[in-house]
């Protein structure tokens, strides 16, 4: 039977039934180690009882009242996300792409409150994703999500990553903020240099410039840091998070000095959505896992074993291999096959892992990830590149005996 879902993703012929930790099962009970965590997105592994909890007991009481009333579960994960960062308020939306809505708008909204509607404009870096509305399309830049939905929303200008001389010629009367992931996941893992971070920050400031950082996917504890930013020592004006926040439900929220967000005032922007109990519950339940006693701490030292791990995998496999990028729990292989062919051999192996640009694939396991879990999926990936590079060499094996 043909589905009568719109055709916009190209899925696995995999339907998955319960999960538990960093594992989920299909309803013919198979068993895949998941490092992809739905995208950076489960960040406490599936089914993890604190959740579970902190959802059924909120959802027994109370779903939806709107933001017309107060929501305590919701100020009180503001107030708990503003004492753990840089930041003075927050506006909780649904996802990564509302999030960074919000961001744009505040960065604009801050310039008109100054008394300079003209400066709008923000400078994106090339490899960036920001989203899949037609404001983060454009902000992110890449063609293959531009073109075919009419003209490219204005107020975005690209530069080169790490092409300062091409940055400081963008920067004009018009330029509102800088915006950048600290380590770009869409755009193949590229990790942005702590010194190129602290030089954007320099520039806002010599310009009056904002500097809006995305940590959708970087942020909650990736890298080992509750937000990566932080390894840099920079800190931002503005700040879009989500993916892990919620731990698989949706929620996404944008961070900001008071200072910046100056211009957003009643009326100036809403959601639904956005902040409901349910999500402001789960929210909580995420913070008191990640924000526990050693739990970053213990993110960052698995991360570094585990990127140990893939550097041996690289140099076994040259053919296969060719570079390891990413810090913390965020890493990623650079390939010299076809990164969806190496996806699609993984998942024979029932390990799954996420293609990225730059024939890239992603290893975005569950914070919560063991050890005993990290060794099992350092062997499938092993598996994974002996296959591929049995399959590569073939060939030329063949061509020799011929």
């Amino acid at each position: 039977m043909t589905s009568a879902l719109l055709p916009t993703y190209a899925r696995a012929p995999i339907a998955f039934e319960r999960g538990e930790g960093a594992w989920l099962v299909t309803r013919d009970g198979e068993r895949y180690l998941d490092f992809g965590a739905g995208i950076a997105v489960n960040a406490l592994g599936h089914a993890h009882p604190h959740l579970v909890e902190a959802l059924t007991t909120q959802a027994q009481k109370l779903w939806h009242t709107s933001n017309l009333f107060e929501i305590p579960e919701g100020e009180r994960l503001g107030r708990r996300l503003v004492d753990a960062t840089f930041a003075d308020v927050a506006f909780f939306a649904n996802s990564g792409a509302e999030a960074n809505e919000a961001a744009i708008k505040m960065a604009r909204k801050y310039h008109a409150a100054g008394g300079h509607p003209e400066r709008f404009r923000i400078i994106t870096f090339e490899g960036a994703f920001h989203g899949r509305t037609l404001a983060t399309i454009a902000a992110g830049g890449q063609a293959k999500y531009i073109d075919g939905f009419g003209p490219k929303v204005d107020g975005f200008d690209q530069v080169p990553t790490g092409d300062f001389d091409a940055l400081e010629v963008a920067i004009g009367p018009e330029t509102a903020a800088l915006m950048i992931e600290p380590i770009q996941g869409e755009g193949g893992l590229r990790v942005i240099p702590h010194t190129d971070l602290r030089r954007l920050r320099a520039l806002c400031d010599q310009h009056g410039l904002l500097l809006i950082m995305d940590e959708v996917q970087t942020g909650v504890g990736r890298t080992g840091r509750l937000f990566a930013h932080e390894w840099s020592g920079v800190t931002p004006d503005i700040m879009s998070a989500a993916k892990g926040i919620g731990g698989g439900f949706p929620l996404g929220v944008c961070l900001a000095t008071t200072e910046a967000a100056r211009g957003m005032t009643a009326g100036t922007h809403g959601t639904t959505f956005g902040g409901n109990p349910l999500a402001m519950a789960v929210g909580n339940a995420v913070l008191d896992v990640v924000l526990g006693n050693g739990f970053l701490a213990r993110v960052e030292a698995l991360g570094l074993r585990l990127k140990q791990s893939l550097a041996a995998l690289r140099d076994s496999h040259p053919d296969v291999i060719t570079e390891v990028r990413g810090e913390g729990l965020m890493l990623g292989l650079k390939l010299a096959v076809p990164n969806t062919e190496f996806v699609a051999a993984a998942r024979d192996g029932h390990l799954l892992v996420i293609p990225a640009g730059d024939n890239v694939v992603r290893l975005l396991p569950p914070l919560i990830v063991t050890d005993v879990d990290v060794a099992e999926a350092v062997a499938r990936l092993d598996a994974t590149a002996t296959r591929l590079e049995a399959e590569k060499l073939a060939p030329k094996r063949q061509g020799a005996a011929a």
